[in-house]
């Protein structure tokens, strides 16, 4: 057969349109004309506007809502401790269950005390940790490093605190403690009987348990620095730790904060490996050493033997005093990144 001629084409082109615009239209499934009216006018979107924004509204309202009732049924609880001691309850130093006499401070000073240890040990670490993987370290070696470290964040809290009983003490009570109190004793820090449970021995576990946090967020912040900043440094003649210093640990501050905002929220918290390791003695003592209780431990170490109201009440008001220190600690956290914030127009002149 012959080809068809260069006017012939244009001709089947025309004819195959024309059939193709003859044919029937596809089925189509049609609202009802009420719908379809309604979904045409102004009024429907209106409406539309309105429930989304009425349900996140809603979503909204329910977090103050939880916070509520969180604060509503602590007071609830805690009003016969309340009525008995007043707000002298998180002052008093007394913990007497048989003759009925309360007082939460020990259990406020071991909560800071192990947070404030956790931080000093965790923070340099999680931060050297987050710039050897985020600027020094081999491309092979940065995945598994990365990896591991995150792993230590899914590991239970029974698993560190049974680690720590078997290792973390007898270290603690034989090596370590032997050694700061022969060469830091003279600071009054590690004084006194050394058993190796202690504040000392419940901030170390807890550094171990944050440092995965504060890491992690860190590496994600200094990620976000643009490159270009990096290379600018380089390109004036910094070295690399100028480098890091003046362009990635500067700009990523803020964020930095924020990261051990919410390694401190962890270690506030923490209740199980703490409760393991820290000899849960209601006492002041000034010697890191020393036995002692945090405000979560105290309540999962007492609350199943809490047999009269006064007692459960008390212990509920540890709770009530838990959430005020966490409150408290946030808000100071929040000063911090205000007065972060404040001064970077001035780092920036």
């Amino acid at each position: 057969m012959s080809e068809p001629s260069r006017v012939e084409v244009p001709l089947l082109n025309m004819q195959v349109a024309e059939q193709s615009r003859r044919a029937p239209a596809p089925m189509v499934a049609k609202a009802p004309a009420g719908i379809r009216r309604f979904l045409h006018t102004q009024t429907s979107g209106a409406v539309a506007d309105r429930a989304f924004g009425g349900l996140m509204l809603t979503c909204a309202l329910s977090i103050l809502a939880i916070v509520v009732l969180i604060v509503v049924m602590l007071l609830d609880q805690s009003k016969l401790s309340l009525h008995a001691f007043g707000l002298k309850f998180f002052f008093r130093t007394a913990w007497d269950p048989v003759s009925g006499d309360f007082g939460a401070l020990p259990f406020i000073y071991g909560t800071l005390v192990t947070s404030f240890l956790a931080l000093c040990i965790a923070v340099p670490l999680a931060l050297c940790v987050a710039i050897f993987i985020m600027e020094i370290s081999p491309a092979f070696l940065r995945t598994p490093i990365a990896f591991l470290t995150e792993l230590l964040a899914a590991i239970p809290s029974v698993v560190y605190g049974l680690w720590a009983i078997f290792v973390l003490v007898p270290m603690m009570r034989d090596h370590l403690g032997p050694f700061l109190a022969k060469y830091f004793g003279w600071t009054g820090l590690f004084g006194g009987s050394n058993f190796g449970e202690g504040f000392l021995t419940a901030g170390i576990i807890l550094s171990i348990m944050i440092l995965p946090v504060i890491s992690s967020i860190t590496r994600e912040v200094m990620g976000a620095v643009p490159i270009s900043q990096k290379e600018a440094a380089l390109a004036l003649g910094a070295t690399r730790w100028e480098m890091i210093r003046m362009s990635v640990l500067r700009n990523s501050r803020i964020g930095i904060v924020g990261a051990v905002i919410l390694g401190l929220g962890r270690a506030l918290g923490e209740t199980m490996a703490v409760t393991m390791v820290i000899g849960n003695n209601p006492q002041i003592s000034h010697s890191l050493f020393a036995p002692g209780h945090t405000l979560a431990s105290v309540i999962a170490n007492e609350f199943t033997e809490a047999t009269g109201d006064l007692y459960l009440s008390a212990l509920i008001e540890i709770g009530l005093a838990l959430f005020l220190v966490t409150i408290v600690v946030n808000s100071i956290a929040r000063l911090l990144v205000w007065a972060v914030t404040r001064g970077k127009p001035v780092a920036a002149h």
